[in-house]
This record gives C-alpha cells, structure tokens and sequence, in this order.
C-alpha cells in the first residue's frame, strides 16, 4: 500500500513539474512520519524515501536511533526553545523558526555541538491566528536580527497554508510566498539563501509546486490518517 501511495504522490509531482516546465529532481518530498511506527519509514526507506518529517522532538529522536542514519529528518513542527539541544545535531533542516528567541538558542546549542544548522523561517502568510510563524511583513527585520548567527544557516521559507476543501483557495498563498521569497532573495542579506521554499501538504501539494514550491510535506497521501491517540 505504501508503496503504491508513494508512486502515486510521485506520479502527481511529475504532472506539476511537467505542467510548469520544472525538473522533478528539483523536488523534494517529505513524507510526514509523525505517529507512523518504525515498520512503515522502513518500508518507504526500501521504497528510496530518504527524507521524513516529525513535529515532536522526542518521537524523532526514538526514531533517529533505530532507523539508518542516511535518513534526512525535518523538523517540522513548534520547536521548543528547551528542546533545541537535542536535535540540532540530528536534523537536516529545521523548518518552524519563527523568533528570534528560538534562533538564538538554536546558535547557542548548535556551538556548544561545533555543527551548522540549517534552518527554514516559518512565515504565516495567511495570518491564522491558531498558527505559528512569523507575519509576512515582520520577516526582513527578523532575518535581518539573525543573519549573524554563525552556527545557523537559513536556507528559504516555509508555510503551512490554510486548512481548505478546494485547494485552489491556496493557491494565492503559495503565490505570494513564492513572491516573498524572490523579495527577500534580492535584499542579498549575509547569510540568507532562499533557495527552499517549503509548501504544500497532503491536499494541495500539486498547486504549491505549480507555484514555486520545490519541498513538499506529505503525510496522510503516503501513510494513510494519522493515530492522534499517540503522544
């Protein structure tokens, strides 16, 4: 089943790329592992899935020990200040920064573990006020405050669009993030890529790669419903 999931996700990111005359190798999919047991990443692992995303620091750190360490672990979710130091050495990226606060203690921990950090900003394009991320307007000035960090490297944007029966809804969302992002990239700002752009779940994904989205996370198209039952 996995499998078959997977090649269809794969089949439908083949048809954005081919309708914007993109590169599918230029796509990265995340398939969303959080609540999924060890059995089912080891399956998509022998699928050639490399890149898994969690939003809980501790289910990702269970699973980073067990499972083989060419894995790309995203962290994807709200990432507590007090639990920074321990992952910072284990994530390829991490997506959810929002705060200044929170890039400083990411510094401060990646130094004290001589790693560098790849960080994405989590911007909250749509301005819900039950989401994280930082409001379109304030990003200059936020990534202008953390340019300096040393151990951290910001890499590009991510969102998580609104919750919508008819993924058209979001498609202005991606739009004016893929907007941002090219905004941000002729400030030239020290320390500030954006070469990622990271949009699109299980829903609307073939919109947000249509838009500009070249990392998408997928969970419910690839595992089936998530188990809200475990913390």
């Amino acid at each position: 089943m996995l499998k078959d999931n997977l090649n269809y996700v794969m089949k439908k990111v083949c048809e954005s790329c081919h309708k914007k005359s993109l590169n599918v190798d230029d796509i990265t999919v995340i398939a969303v592992s959080k609540t999924k047991p060890i059995e089912m990443i080891e399956e998509l692992y022998n699928n050639g899935c490399r890149d898994f995303g969690e939003n809980k620091v501790q289910e990702l750190l269970d699973k980073y020990e067990v499972l083989p360490k060419d894995i790309h672990w995203h962290m994807i979710g709200h990432l507590q200040t007090n639990k920074v130091k321990y992952i910072v050495d284990k994530v390829a990226l991490i997506h959810s920064v929002d705060s200044l606060r929170l890039a400083e203690t990411i510094e401060r921990e990646a130094a004290k573990k001589d790693c560098i950090v790849n960080i994405l900003i989590e911007v909250n394009m749509a301005k819900e006020e039950s989401k994280f991320g930082v409001y379109p307007e304030n990003l200059e000035k936020l990534l202008r405050e953390i340019h300096t960090l040393s151990h951290i490297r910001v890499k590009g944007l991510m969102t998580v669009a609104p919750n919508v029966k008819n993924p058209e809804e979001n498609r202005e969302i991606f739009t004016k993030m893929k907007n941002l992002s090219v905004d941000i990239a002729e400030k030239n700002i020290d320390n500030i890529t954006m070469s990622i752009l990271s949009m699109g779940m299980s829903n609307d994904y073939a919109i947000a790669i249509e838009e500009g989205a070249n990392v998408i996370r997928v969970g419910t198209s690839i595992f089936g419903a998530r188990n809200y039952n475990i913390e």
